[in-house]
C-alpha cells in the first residue's frame, strides 16, 4: 500500500516506516508541522518525501490520520475525502484533555474512520461514542541489548519538563534528586537547573546532570550506562522512552498511572504511585547492581514480546487490508464545498 502519513510523532513513526509499505510523507519548504518529511532520519528508503500539492490523488492507497484538521486538508489537496473516497484511519496518540473522563474525541459519533488507539488507556478513556475503535500497542526498533549501568545515576528522558511541569512530574525530580543523581535527556531540559533551583533543597548542583536532546543512537548508548530508568510522567498515554528502556535491558521506575502497570511486569522494577517506595526501590538499585542487572533482563524480555516490531506490524497490516476500499465519486468542487462547510 501507499499510504499519506505526516511525520508527526518522531518515536511512533521510528517504527511504523519499517513496515513491508510505502509511506508518504508530506514535504515543506520550511518544514515544519505539515511538511516535516523525513526529518532528516535514517529511515528506509520506503519512507518519501512528497509534495501534497503535486502527488497523483489515484496513488495513494489510504492515509491515516492524526489530527482531525488533516481531514480537509487531505481532501482539499487530494479531491479525496478520508472515509469517504480515501480509506482512512485516525490515530490517537494521546490521552484526553479537559473534563477526564468525559473528553469526547473529535472523532465521536462517526463511522467512516475508525479510531486507533495506541494503549488499552487511551481506549478506556476517550469518548468516542459509537466511532469503531481498535488498540494496537507501540512497536519498538530494538536498539539491542546495551545496558552497562556502570554510572550510579537514574536516567531521566522528558521533553520539555519546564513547560509541561506536573503532567511530566517535573516536580518530583528534587525528591528523587535527594536519592542519587539524576542523568536527564530531551528538548528543553537545559532549562531544568534554574527551575528546579536543588540549592534551595539543600542539594548539590551535582545531582542534576543535563545530556539534553540526542539523536537516538547516542541517548541509548549513554542511557544504557545509567543504572536505572526513571519515568516520573504522570499524564502521558505511555511514554516511548520508557519502552525503549526496558528494551535497553534497563529496570525501570515508573508511577502506576495511564498504561505504565501493564507495560511493566513484576520483577523488572516497580511501579507505585507511593513516592516514598519509588525512592527507597531507586536507592536500592543503585546501590545494588546485580539486582538491577537481574530486573533489567525482565524487562527486556518483556518489551521484545509485548512492543516488538512483528505484532506491531502485524497488527497494522490487517487493520489496513480489512479497510473498505473507497474511490472518487464526485469532483473536487463540490468536495471542497462540504469540506469548508464541515471544517471550518
Amino acid at each position: 500500500m501507499r499510504i499519506l502519513v505526516w511525520h508527526i510523532h518522531g518515536g511512533w513513526m521510528e517504527a511504523f516506516v519499517r513496515g513491508q509499505h510505502e509511506y508518504l510523507l508530506p514535504v515543506e519548504p520550511d518544514g515544519g508541522a505539515w511538511g516535516l518529511g523525513r526529518g532528516g532520519r535514517e529511515w528506509p528508503m520506503a519512507a518519501q518525501e512528497i509534495d501534497l500539492d503535486t502527488v497523483d490523488p489515484d496513488s495513494v492507497d489510504v492515509v491515516v490520520l492524526q489530527r482531525p484538521e488533516e481531514i480537509a486538508a487531505v481532501a482539499r489537496k487530494l479531491g479525496r475525502r478520508p472515509g469517504i473516497d480515501l480509506p482512512a484511519v485516525y490515530l490517537e496518540h494521546n490521552t484526553p484533555k479537559g473534563d477526564v473522563p468525559f473528553t469526547l474525541h473529535p472523532l465521536a459519533d462517526q463511522h467512516d474512520i475508525p479510531v486507533v488507539h495506541v494503549t488499552h488507556f487511551n481506549q478506556l478513556f476517550w469518548d468516542t461514542g459509537s466511532t469503531p475503535t481498535v488498540v494496537i500497542e507501540h512497536g519498538i526498533p530494538d536498539p539491542g541489548l546495551l545496558y552497562t549501568g556502570e554510572s550510579e545515576e537514574m536516567g531521566v528522558v522528558v521533553n520539555e519538563p519546564v513547560r509541561r511541569g506536573r503532567v511530566t512530574g517535573t516536580d518530583l525530580l528534587p525528591g528523587f534528586a535527594g536519592v542519587g543523581p539524576l542523568r536527564v535527556f530531551g528538548m528543553g531540559t537545559e532549562a531544568l537547573p534554574e527551575a528546579l533551583n536543588l540549592k534551595g533543597f539543600g542539594l548539590s548542583e551535582e545531582r542534576l546532570r543535563i545530556s539534553g536532546d540526542l539523536p537516538a543512537p547516542g541517548l541509548h548508548q549513554e542511557l544504557a550506562r545509567c543504572r536505572l530508568y526513571l519515568h516520573p510522567l504522570r499524564w502521558t498515554s505511555l511514554g516511548l522512552a520508557l519502552l525503549e528502556a526496558m528494551h535497553l535491558g534497563m529496570p525501570v521506575l515508573a508511577l502506576a498511572t495511564t498504561e505504565a502497570t501493564r507495560a511493566v511486569p513484576e520483577g523488572a522494577g516497580l511501579v507505585s504511585n507511593n513516592v516514598d517506595e519509588l525512592q527507597r526501590f531507586a536507592r536500592r538499585m543503585l546501590d545494588e547492581p546485580d539486582d538491577a542487572h537481574a530486573m533489567g533482563m525482565v524487562a527486556r524480555a518483556a518489551a521484545l514480546e509485548r512492543y516488538g516490531l512483528a505484532k506491531f506490524h502485524q497488527a497494522w497490516d490487517e487493520l489496513l487490508a480489512d479497510l473498505p476500499e473507497r474511490r472518487p465519486q464526485r469532483g473536487l468542487e463540490s468536495i471542497n464545498h462540504d469540506t469548508e462547510r464541515t471544517h471550518p
